[in-house]
């Protein structure tokens, strides 16, 4: 019988808030669970005491070593050029060189978009690469895109979100004909800002199945599986979730001890948790309009969503995301960058 091929990943066992013992830890779930190949990237000495620590003999796991790591709020065009080292840059770097087909951190999320953008290179069509994934637990086949990397956007750019959404949920969900919506502040036609209005119009010519606009009170009940925003709104809609599930988890779990019993109460606990806070489900979001896949996650991830995140890189391998996407952005393009907006028509 032939050996299944194994999906190779590179992951930065220096990034986080836990590195490397949790880093590591979860890498060694998801070699033990099966399917991966894995390069840890960071110190080779405390990568190797972490390993220790664990029975990983046979398992598919190699060391590679990396200098430093870049700290959360460095500017990460800065540190391209001062740490070429860094674990983010050399994991980012193995995935560019053939060595690996995709990459996975839990450290900055800015180093990680610039390693990716600069290294990988960016998606012909695209001038921003974004950050999406699932948000609201309600709705966990619905992708907001962006949710952070990109906070002033114009209209093409939203509208390159939309295809870029549009291309994930077929492929990472299966999703046959997705509904992309625009997020606003009225379901109507003709509600939101200047930047909306100009992005709803560019988006009609896409070719996705745009449904219009929804509003943030209709995120929980899945009404569409791709929501377009720009970053600042996205990530403010991704933290208030997630502050509001943490919150509302610590209330149930005040109010309800004692009444039921520790067993029952911790589940409903962990499920409203779960449910707020999504990302850590899939251990990170993929991003979007680079030439690779490139993983990122929360800076506080235990082993077990780090384990997630590496499976959803193999998930975003297996399906052929990024060809795809390469594709409908290159044709997508070319119409988005030429239409007629109001914002040009102003200019002339």
């Amino acid at each position: 019988m032939t050996q299944a091929k194994l999906t190779r990943i590179a992951v930065d066992v220096m990034g986080g808030d836990f590195a490397p013992a949790e880093t590591v830890t979860g890498a060694v779930l998801a070699a033990r669970k099966g399917g991966v190949q894995l390069a840890l990237v960071g110190d080779p000495a405390r990568v190797n005491d972490e390993l220790a620590k664990h029975d990983a003999k046979g398992l598919p796991i190699m060391v590679v070593p990396s200098e430093g790591i870049v700290q959360e709020g460095e500017p990460p065009a800065l540190a391209l050029r001062q740490k070429p080292k860094a674990s983010i840059i050399v994991a980012t770097g193995v995935v560019k060189q053939g060595m690996a087909d995709a990459v996975v951190s839990m450290g900055s999320t800015g180093a990680a978009m610039a390693a990716a953008a600069v290294i990988m290179g960016v998606i012909e069509g695209i001038e921003r690469p974004c950050l999406g994934g699932p948000v609201v637990g309600f709705s966990p086949k619905m992708i907001i895109v962006d949710v952070g990397t990109s906070v002033d956007c114009r209209p093409h750019q939203l509208a390159s979100f939309a295809v870029t959404g549009d291309v994930f949920a077929r492929r990472f969900w299966g999703i046959e004909r997705p509904r992309v919506a625009m997020l606003s502040v009225g379901a109507e036609a003709g509600k939101g800002n200047k930047a909306v209005k100009e992005a709803t119009e560019l988006i009609k010519k896409t070719g996705v199945h745009f449904i219009g606009n929804v509003e943030g009170n209709d995120l929980p009940y899945g009404k569409a599986d791709v929501v377009v925003c720009d970053g600042f709104v996205g990530n403010v809609v991704m933290k208030l979730t997630e502050g509001l599930g943490t919150t509302i988890s610590d209330l149930l779990k005040e109010r309800l001890s004692g009444k039921l019993d520790a067993a029952g109460l911790d589940e409903i606990v962990e499920e409203v948790y779960n449910r707020t806070n999504t990302v850590e489900s899939y251990g990170g979001g993929p991003i979007l309009g680079v030439n690779g896949v490139s993983i990122v996650g929360h800076g506080r991830a235990k082993a077990d969503a780090i384990a997630r995140a590496i499976g959803t890189a193999k998930h975003c391998v297996d399906t052929n995301l990024i060809p795809e996407l390469n594709q409908r952005l290159s044709a997508v393009s070319k119409v988005t960058m030429a239409a007629p907006t109001p914002e040009k028509v102003e200019k002339k």
